[in-house]
This record gives structure tokens, sequence and C-alpha cells, in this order.
């Protein structure tokens, strides 16, 4: 599809009951248990402030316990009340609606970050990485997911001729409207390119097949894909593919105090006076029940 470089189409979940329907009520208790085996491996544990990049309604954010504070961030308004439904509202969490190509966070603001099941959704993936390297520290650590098209069953289907896409190209594969699955060696260049170095990789749900999760208990399904995760690094033939990185270079920290910069403009913004945000240029974003709305502008 097209992509307007000054603003990149963006996945909205708004109003969907996404936690529900595909985690809760969609079998998926197999991959949710082996991607938290895989952040167990890569989280650092114990930070100061971590940036969850399409939060979500939380599934994850409980996993990030040993942070002193969360952000978590999502496009979707409705995903972020969900979130806060289930975490509550406490001086741990903060939410936030904003765009991932328009981050409203200081430079070197977070020491870590993590962006499980977004990547998929990016039409500018280097962009959006770009982004998330610009609020981070030097030496922050972020953990990265994306789907993979150069997975065992993709390769199957292209040489039995079933699909006419190729799992070996380095070029994205958009098989629906901003779903997208990407080559490991790509998304490795995504990342350097954008100023990270790579760190550990663990290939995920290598298992992902409906009669193996109908009749294989969850538990030892989950442990025998923790074993396999451990080829990461030699090839990447799951669907799934997650990547510790490390901000490389040398980059500012946030100053003491900064937090927030106006998403149109990047200009530094005061504390909020009457669930309201206003720049120096007159941009201003709203604060309604406890979360911040980066997505619509007030008039």
């Amino acid at each position: 599809m097209p992509v307007d470089p000054q603003h990149p189409p963006v996945c909205d979940y708004e109003g969907s009951d996404y936690q529900q329907s595909f985690w809760e009520q969609g079998g998926r208790a197999y991959e949710d248990g082996a991607e938290a085996v895989a952040l167990r491996r890569l989280l650092p544990k114990s930070g100061r402030l971590l940036l969850e990049v399409g939060a979500g309604a939380g599934r994850n954010t409980p996993r990030y316990a040993g942070f002193e504070r969360i952000v978590l961030m999502d496009y979707s308004t409705t995903q972020m009340q969900q979130a806060q439904a289930r975490l509550g509202r406490s001086e741990k969490y903060i939410y936030v609606a904003a765009d991932v190509y328009r981050l409203p966070f200081a430079p070197g603001l977070f020491d870590a970050a993590t962006m499980i099941r977004v990547l998929h959704h990016m039409a500018e993936p280097e962009k959006a990485l770009a982004r998330v390297r610009a609020a981070l520290q030097p030496g922050a650590t972020f953990i990265l997911e994306f789907a993979n098209k150069h997975n065992l069953k993709a390769i199957l289907r292209y040489l039995l001729r079933r699909q006419s896409w190729s799992p070996f190209t380095l070029e994205p594969v958009e098989y629906l409207p901003l779903n997208f699955d990407f080559h490991p060696r790509a998304v490795r260049g995504y990342l350097k390119n954008a100023g990270f170095a790579i760190g550990r990789i663990l290939t995920v749900s290598h298992y992902r097949i409906g009669f193996l999760k109908r009749w294989v208990p969850t538990r030892l399904l989950v442990w025998l894909d923790s074993l396999a995760s451990l080829t990461g690094p030699l090839w990447q033939l799951s669907p799934s593919v997650f990547v510790r990185a490390t901000t490389s270079g040398t980059t500012p920290v946030a100053a003491p105090g900064a937090f927030f910069i106006c998403p149109e403009c990047a200009t530094p913004l005061p504390d909020e006076k009457d669930a309201v945000l206003v720049c120096p240029n007159g941009h201003r974003w709203g604060v309604q029940d406890g979360i911040y709305n980066f997505k619509d502008m007030l008039g």
C-alpha cells in the first residue's frame, strides 16, 4: 500500500475487544506462556522507567514488575482504558494514547522499552524504531518481537507452490492491510540503522499448530518451546522472534523533570493544568480519566 512518509498509516484498535477475543477466549495460552518465558530471559531484572510500546490492554505489563515506573502507550484510547481497568491507577503506571511515529516523550527519557506484537503493524518499521531509539538513554535495553516471514511453514508452502511470495527475500510481506511479516535479517538491519546493537535472539511459538495446542498440555508445550527458543542465535524458523538490543552511540539523557514533548512540534511540554497540556506553540493535549491523549489534539 502507498505510504505517506510524513504521516504513515497506523493500525487502530479503537473499540476492539482484542484482549478478550484473541487472548482470553482465542486459545492463545501457549503463545502467551512462550512470550512470558522470552521476556523473563531478555528483560533486565530491574530498572527505573520502561516504555511499553503498543501495550494494548496491559497483558504483558505485570511482567515488567522490576521497573519502578512503566509507561503504557497505545494508539487506542479504549485499549488504555482497558489496561487501566486491569491494572488500576497508581504512581507506577502512566497511561498514554499516542502514535509511535510521533512519540510525545523527551529524548533520552527511558532506560528500557518493549515492543511486542506491534512491529507487524508498521508500514514504516525503520521510522518507528528510530522514534523509539530517540526516547531511550544510552545503553538502554530494547526488547523487540516481530512476525517472521522466514518461518518453516511459509518456507514449505512456498516450496510446494502454495503461496506466491518468497520467504527468502528481505522485503516485508503485507498479507492483510497493515499486517506485515518481516525477514529476520531485514529487522536486524532496521535495528542497526536506528542506532541499536543486536544482542540475544530467541525464537518463539515453534509449536503454533492447532492439534498440538489441543492435545498437548500447555505447560509442556511452553517448556518445549523454551528449549527450542535457545536455537535463536543459530537460525530463525519460528513464526515469532524476540530480539534484545541495546542503544549504541552517545545521545543525550533527558534533563531532570523533563517528560512529555509536543508530538506536533517536539517542544517540551509544561505540567498539565486543569487536565490540559499546552505547548508554547499553542498545541493543546488533554488528560481524561488519568489517560494522556496525544492521539487527538484539543481544538
